[in-house]
């Protein structure tokens, strides 16, 4: 088998090929077992040159032009592969090449750095603001509820909920390219509910920390929940691109509920999508990201909550009750010390029978029927929903305090939270996320 093509180019160019993509490739030898040798080399050879394979390709530092003009030139010239989305920001491109394409770029292109496996990235599913103590946060005798705060939601879109009525600011779809908001999947309408359900249709007992907050939907997961490093890549891209555009009124928070296996690189920043929300960071925007849900098992934490700068957000179960003495950490909830031996998460929030926005007759609406409350409302538990429920939270501060920065709010979230007395930072961050000591006093 060493003898093949398609394996001699995987282990002259292994420190380029990322795991997930490395194994895709050795993959398509797997039917050789079943075939007679004499027919290896012919299906080897339609492999290499029918087989599609959706790639992110990174160019070495200040080599991006110069990259992008190459690999598009090479691409021309093969059959079957595509040059599709520049990404400025974080020095990168998507592609769809064939295996022959794949070694004609690694042979001939100097300025590519790593070729990535463009895989999957999916939504992180498995009573909540009276437990973060966000339901009343008063300062400068003025109660804080996110006015003039815009949040996006990178997820599976928003539906026009009444509980959301005049606050849908802006939508951008990367997967459908529709204009108009919408959620065939259900999870984004109910993380959106999360951060900023004003309560209308419940006489305010479903409401988010932040009711009076702006939202921006950015539609990068399917109608199944589930999307690809390309697309999630680009929604945060549009984020910071529109508050290029937009100055007066940006985008403050990014909350992203959903990720990815963690890959063990030699450097968090090898993984494009922490490279794609620090980038955002950098910008000005605070970004909070779900842990994951795969807990208790250590090391669990998912990407891009591997990122030492954003706010990774794990779940508590606040047992449907205002008291801390009963909460305790959700089993599902993703722990560290993450692949790179970093503590995460940063903190907790409710994430655990979250009821919040329904999304009529989306995906999930239809799978679970059950978990409808009433006509407008949907329970869910995950750190998906503890993560808006931190954006919300978070949104209430830079009410407060327009000025601060992504890492100020950070350390406002990490030290207003509640304790616990064996305070394992790898299982609960910070503590349990507490508005009313996060936003810093008169």
């Amino acid at each position: 088998m060493f003898g093949y093509s398609m394996v001699q180019m995987v282990r002259a160019n292994a420190h380029k090929l990322d795991w997930p993509l490395r194994e895709n490739v050795l993959q398509l030898y797997k039917p050789f077992k079943w075939t007679p040798c004499f027919l290896h080399q012919f299906f080897e050879t339609k492999l290499r040159n029918r087989k599609k394979m959706s790639v992110i390709i990174e160019f070495e530092e200040g080599c991006h032009e110069t990259g992008y003009q190459a690999t598009g030139d090479i691409l021309q010239n093969e059959k079957r592969c595509t040059l599709k989305h520049r990404f400025h920001k974080i020095n990168c491109c998507s592609a769809e090449v064939t295996p022959s394409a794949l070694h004609a770029l690694l042979s001939q292109c100097n300025d590519i750095r790593k070729v990535y496996l463009n895989r999957e990235v999916k939504a992180l599913l498995d009573t909540a603001t009276e437990a973060s103590h966000a339901k009343e946060v008063i300062r400068n005798n003025q109660a804080l509820t996110g006015k003039g705060v815009t949040v996006a939601i990178v997820d599976t879109g928003i539906y026009e909920h009444p509980d959301l009525e005049g606050r849908i600011k802006g939508f951008a779809d990367f997967v459908n390219q529709k204009t108009d908001p919408y959620d065939d999947n259900g999870h984004g309408t109910h993380c959106a509910g999360d951060v900023a359900s004003s309560g209308a249709s419940s006489s305010g007992q479903y409401r988010g920390p932040a009711p009076k907050a702006n939202l921006i939907g950015v539609k990068v997961l399917n109608k199944q929940g589930s999307g690809t490093l390309a697309a999630i890549i680009e929604g945060v891209e549009w984020c910071i691109q529109y508050n290029e555009d937009n100055p007066d009124e940006p985008i403050r928070i990014i909350s992203m509920s959903l990720g990815g296996e963690a890959l063990r690189y030699d450097n968090e920043l090898d993984d494009p999508l922490v490279k794609a929300v620090e980038e955002a960071w950098n910008a000005g925007i605070v970004v909070c990201v779900a842990a994951g849900n795969s807990g208790p098992d250590p090391q669990t934490i998912s990407s891009p909550g591997v990122s030492e700068k954003v706010i990774t957000v794990g779940a508590l179960d606040d047992n449907d009750t205002v008291s801390r003495e009963d909460d305790i950490v959700a089993s599902f909830s993703s722990r560290g010390p993450t692949v790179y031996g970093k503590e995460k998460p940063d903190i907790l929030a409710p994430g655990v029978n979250i009821v919040s926005l329904r999304s009529p007759r989306s995906y999930i609406d239809k799978l679970q029927k059950s978990s409808r409350v009433g006509t407008q409302y949907f329970t869910m538990s995950g750190t998906s929903m503890a993560t808006p429920i931190c954006a919300g939270i978070a949104a209430l501060i830079l009410e407060h305090n327009p000025e601060l920065t992504p890492d100020e709010v950070k350390e406002l979230l990490k030290n207003g939270a509640d304790k616990w007395s064996d305070n394992d930072p790898n299982i609960y961050g910070a503590g349990a996320v507490n508005a009313e000591n996060s936003v810093p006093g008169e």
